[in-house]
C-alpha cells in the first residue's frame, strides 16, 4: 500500500565499503567452484545491511539467485529457524522445479522448517537423539542440489537474535557444506555480543574454521560521512555542518543519516547527544496517532502484518493509513520486504521506542496481540502462530492465559526439532506452573504436552499434567540440544522432589537420564545410576520404563562387563519390551543381546540375530537402532575376522547414516571402517577413513576412535612419535571417568 513512498534520509550513493564489497564479489567468483560462508560483524547503524542489499543486487546482475532471511525477534523471544524459513521460501518461489527436486522424498522432514511443503512428519523424536542432526544434514544437501547449476547466495541477517535452533543450523552449514554454487551470508551486531551473549560461543567456533571469513565494517570517517550527507541532501553541506556531525556521530552511517535530516529540518537546536533522545526525537515529531501506531508495532515485533495492526489498533482504515503514511515519509517505519506488513526502517529506533514505553502500556499492548491473534490466528503465518501467541500472553503478564499458550509453543518446538528453544519453553512454563490457579492446570493432560515420559499410572486422558511431567520433558530437551548442564540439574530437582512423593517408575525413568548426563558429562561411568534405577523397578510389574532400565544396563554392561548378567539383563529388557508392545526399546535390547551372544561364543545365532534386527529396524523406521546396527554388527563381524564382511557393510553404513543425518553413528562407522581395512592391509584407504572418523560436527568418542586407528596405523609404519601423538589425542577425547576396555 505504501511501497512507493520515497525515504529522505537514506542516500542514493553507496558510500565507502570498497574493500568490503570486493570481499563478498570475490566470494560469489569463487562459489562456482566451492560454497563460501561469511560473516559481517559490525555495531548497530555502521552499515550493515547497506553492504548487504549493495552485493544482492550485483548478485542478481550476475545471475544469481538471492535468498534472504531474517531472525525475528518477539520480545526476547526468538522464532525457530525463521531465517532459514523465510530464505528457502524464496528459495522454492524463485527456482521451484529446482527445489522440488532436490526435496522429493524429504517434503516430511523439511517441513518442519517449511511447513507449506506437507505435514511434518508423523513420527515424532521420542527417542530420536539424532532427529536435529538429520533435518539439519537434509537442510545441507537441498541447498548442495539446489545450487548444483544455479549460483545461490542465502542471506541470514541479525544473527544477534537468533534462536538457538538457528545457530546450530547455520554452525552445521558451515561446517559441512561441500558442493554447490552457494554463498552463505550472515550478519550480526558486534556491540550487542556482550560476554554471555549466547552468539558468543559460535563465532569463537567459527573463527576456527578457514572456510569462513570474517568481515568486520567499521565508521565512517570524514571524507565518506561528507559524501554521505551529500547524497541525503543532494547538495553539497557545509563544511561545518559535516564536522558537526562528523563529531557527534562518530562516523556511524545511521546516527549520520539522523541528525543530517534532523538539522535540515531545523531541529538541530536542543537536540541531545544522548542515543535515546536522538532516536525518539523524529518519532516524537510525528502526529499523535502515528506516534501511538510506532508504540504498537515496536511492541509487536520485527514486523507486524497489516491485519494484525489494524485489529490492534483500532482505528478506522483511513486513519491508519494517514498514520502509517506519516511514519513511512518520516523513513520511521518502512514496508515489510517479505509480507504485506511493517517494520520499523531501523531496529535501534523500535528498541528506543519500545524502551519508552511505560510497564502498563507494553502489557496491555501485549495482552491486545494475544486477543487479536486468538480470535483470529490468521492474522499471521501459520508457522509463527504458536509461538507470537505464547510470546504475547507471556508479555501480558496473564499467567492463566500464558501457561497453556507456552507449553503449544514448546510442543511445536518439539516437532521441528528446535530442542533449545523447547528448553526455553517449557522453563517459561515451569516458572509459570505455581501461580497459575489450580482449576486451569486441572484442564492441561500428558497426551497433549508430554511425549518422552509415560509411566503416570493411568491412561493420559485421565491424568493431569504435572509439573514432574514438564520437567521430563525439559530434560530430555536439554540432553538433545547440548544444555547438558541445565538437564542435569533438572533432573536432580526432579529425583528430590521424588524423594518427598515416592513413584518408583518416574524415579527410575530419572535415573536412566541421569546416568546418560554422568556419562556424557564424563562425571563417571554411569553404572550407579542405573543400578538404582534397576533397584526401583526390581519387582515391579513390566512396563516400558522397566524395559529401558534393562536395556540400558545390559548396553552398559555389553561395553564394560560382559558375560551373563549382561545377557540375562539383555533376555529380560526384550521379554518386557515385547510385552508393552514397545518396538524400540525390544530392537535395541536384541541388538546388544546379539552381541553377547558372539561374545559368549554363539557366533552364528548372535549375528543372525543382529542382522535380523538391522532389518527389522530398517523396515519399521527406527532410526537409531538403524544406526546402531550399522556399528555395532559390523565391529563383532571384525571381532571375529570377517574383515571383508566387515567393510562391505560399513560402506553401506556410511550413506545410511549421512543420509538419516545421525552423525556419531556415522562417526563410529567411519572409525570402524579404518579398523577393517587396516586388517586388510590397505592402510592408505584406512587413514582417509580414519579421518572422516575425526570431523568435527561428530562428538568426541567417535572423533578418539578415529585418532585410535590413526595411532595404530602410525606404530605399525614405524612413526612412534606419531603413534603417541595420535593416542594422547584419543586420550583427551574419551577422557578418564569412564575406562572402558576398548
Amino acid at each position: 500500500m505504501l511501497t512507493d513512498v520515497e525515504t529522505k534520509s537514506v542516500s542514493p550513493v553507496f558510500v565507502g565499503r570498497s574493500t568490503e564489497l570486493a570481499t563478498l564479489r570475490t566470494a560469489l567468483t569463487r562459489a562456482t567452484t566451492d560454497p563460501q560462508a561469511l560473516l559481517i560483524g559490525g555495531e548497530a547503524g555502521v552499515g550493515k545491511t547497506r553492504l548487504v542489499e549493495e552485493f544482492a543486487a550485483a548478485a542478481r546482475r550476475r545471475g544469481a539467485v538471492v535468498a534472504p532471511g531474517g531472525c525475528v525477534e518477539i520480545g526476547a523471544d526468538g522464532l525457530p529457524f525463521a531465517p532459514f524459513s523465510t530464505a528457502l521460501r524464496r528459495l522454492r518461489r524463485e527456482l521451484p522445479d529446482q527445489f522440488a527436486a532436490a526435496a522429493s522424498g524429504q517434503e516430511e522432514e523439511l517441513a518442519r522448517l517449511l511447513p507449506e511443503l506437507g505435514a511434518a512428519a508423523a513420527r515424532e523424536a521420542r527417542r530420536d537423539e539424532q532427529g536435529m542432526a538429520r533435518l539439519f544434514e537434509l537442510t545441507a544437501r537441498l541447498l548442495e542440489r539446489v545450487a548444483a547449476e544455479q549460483t545461490v547466495v542465502l542471506v541470514l541477517e541479525d544473527l544477534h537474535w537468533a534462536d538457538a535452533s538457528t545457530r546450530h543450523l547455520l554452525a552445521y552449514l558451515f561446517r559441512t557444506l561441500r558442493t554447490g554454487r552457494l554463498v552463505v551470508l550472515a550478519t550480526y551486531r558486534s556491540d550487542d555480543i556482550h560476554r554471555r551473549h549466547p552468539l558468543r560461543p559460535l563465532l569463537a567456533e567459527l573463527d576456527r574454521l578457514r572456510t569462513v571469513q570474517r568481515v568486520e565494517l567499521g565508521r565512517f570517517n570524514r571524507e565518506e560521512v561528507h559524501r554521505q550527507i551529500a547524497g541525503i541532501l543532494a547538495r553539497e553541506p557545509e563544511p561545518d555542518r559535516v564536522d558537526d556531525i562528523f563529531e557527534r556521530s562518530d562516523g556511524n552511517a545511521f546516527f549520520v543519516e539522523e541528525l543530517a535530516v534532523a538539522a535540515d529540518e531545523g531541529c538541530c537546536t536542543g537536540l541531545t547527544d544522548s542515543l535515546r533522545d536522538l532516536l525518539l526525537v523524529r518519532v516524537e515529531g510525528l502526529p499523535e496517532s502515528a506516534q501511538r501506531v510506532a508504540r504498537i508495532v515496536a511492541e509487536g515485533g520485527s514486523t507486524v502484518e497489516d491485519r494484525l495492526l489494524a485489529a490492534v489498533a483500532r482505528l478506522s482504515e483511513d486513519d491508519l493509513i494517514e498514520a502509517l503514511r506519516a511514519g513511512v515519509n518520516a523513513s520511521i517505519l518502512a514496508p515489510a520486504p517479505d509480507r504485506d506488513g511493517y517494520r520499523f526502517r531501523h531496529s535501534l529506533v523500535r528498541e528506543a521506542v519500545s524502551d519508552d514505553l511505560l510497564p502498563g502500556e507494553r502489557s496491555r499492548l501485549n495482552r491486545r496481540y494475544a486477543e487479536a491473534l486468538e480470535a483470529d490466528p490468521t492474522l499471521v503465518p501459520a508457522d509463527e502462530r504458536v509461538t507470537r501467541l505464547a510470546s504475547y500472553w507471556y508479555h501480558a503478564h496473564d499467567a492463566a492465559k500464558a501457561l497453556p499458550a507456552v507449553l503449544d509453543a514448546s510442543v511445536e518446538a518439539r516437532r521441528r526439532h528446535a530442542y533449545s528453544e523447547q528448553l526455553r519453553l517449557l522453563e517459561r512454563a515451569m516458572e509459570l506452573w505455581d501461580v497459575v490457579p489450580e482449576t486451569v492446570r486441572a484442564t492441561l493432560r500428558p497426551v497433549d504436552y508430554a511425549e518422552v515420559y509415560p509411566p503416570c499410572g493411568c491412561t493420559p486422558e485421565q491424568a493431569p499434567l504435572r509439573y514432574l511431567d514438564l520437567m521430563a520433558e525439559a530434560a530430555v530437551a536439554g540432553r538433545l540440544c547440548g544444555e547438558r548442564e541445565r538437564s542435569m540439574k533438572i533432573t536432580k530437582r526432579a529425583l528430590r522432589l521424588l524423594d518427598e512423593e515416592p513413584d518408583p517408575l518416574r524415579a527410575a525413568w530419572f535415573w536412566v537420564q541421569r546416568s546418560r548426563l554422568t556419562q556424557s558429562l564424563a562425571r563417571g561411568d554411569g553404572w550407579a545410576e542405573l543400578g538404582t534405577a534397576q533397584e526401583l523397578v526390581r519387582g515391579l510389574p513390566p512396563s516400558e520404563v522397566h524395559a529401558e532400565v534393562l536395556a540400558s544396563a545390559a548396553s552398559w554392561s555389553m561395553l564394560h562387563e560382559p558375560g551373563p548378567e549382561a545377557m540375562a539383563a539383555a533376555e529380560r529388557a526384550v521379554e518386557y519390551a515385547r510385552m508393552v508392545g514397545c518396538h524400540d526399546i525390544e530392537l535395541n535390547a536384541r541388538l546388544t543381546l546379539g552381541g553377547l551372544m558372539v561374545d559368549a561364543g554363539d557366533i552364528d545365532t548372535g549375528l543372525a540375530e543382529m542382522y535380523d534386527v538391522k532389518e527389522r529396524a530398517t523396515e519399521l523406521g527406527v532410526d537409531m537402532v538403524v544406526g546402531r546396527a550399522h556399528v555395532n554388527l559390523p565391529s563383532v563381524l571384525e571381532g571375529v575376522g570377517r574383515s571383508e564382511e566387515a567393510a562391505g557393510l560399513l560402506r553401506d553404513g556410511v550413506d545410511v547414516t549421512r543420509r538419516l543425518g545421525l552423525l556419531d553413528s556415522e562417526g563410529w562407522v567411519w572409525g570402524n571402517l579404518a579398523e577393517s581395512l587396516h586388517s586388510l592391509g590397505r592402510w592408505d584407504e584406512a587413514a582417509r577413513a580414519a579421518h572422516h572418523a575425526q570431523r568435527s560436527e561428530h562428538s568426541a568418542k567417535p572423533r578418539a576412535g578415529g585418532s585410535m586407528r590413526l595411532a595404530y596405523l602410525a606404530y605399525d609404519r614405524g612413526d612412534m612419535a606419531e603413534a603417541a601423538r595420535r593416542l594422547a589425542e584419543a586420550r583427551t577425547f574419551f577422557g578418564t571417568h569412564d575406562p572402558m576396555p576398548q
